[in-house]
């Protein structure tokens, strides 16, 4: 068991195409104060894949990487688990993942995945 005290889970697969991006924004939208969540249930029970997103509003390459960054090891330390098998989630960062605390940027993120609010 790692030092977040989850047990390790099957690590999310990457969304790399356009395609597959623009296929996700058919499905379901988890709004939040940091980011927004699509989910689209593809209908196998494959593993889950994630695609990470931050449009240019955020700010320049330096801070939409940042945003970036700071998305993907949430996901990898904390959120990965609560991924459902069989979806697609694409993540869209906003420029207060910035400044969130980590801990709270993780645990929106977890509810997010989740579906709860």
């Amino acid at each position: 068991m790692p030092a977040t005290g989850k047990p390790m889970g099957q690590n999310p697969k990457r969304l790399l195409k356009r395609a597959e991006f623009l296929a996700v924004r058919r499905g379901e939208k988890r709004r939040g104060r940091f980011f927004l969540v699509e989910v689209l249930d593809r209908g196998d029970g494959g593993v889950p894949r994630v695609g990470y997103t931050v449009t240019k509003k955020v700010g320049n390459a330096v801070v939409r990487n940042r945003v970036r960054r700071r998305l993907k090891e949430a996901v990898r330390v904390h959120a990965a688990d609560d991924m459902v098998p069989g979806n697609d989630y694409v993540i869209v960062g906003r420029d207060d993942a910035l400044r969130a605390p980590f801990g709270q940027l993780k645990a929106e993120l977890s509810r997010r995945l989740r579906g709860t609010r």
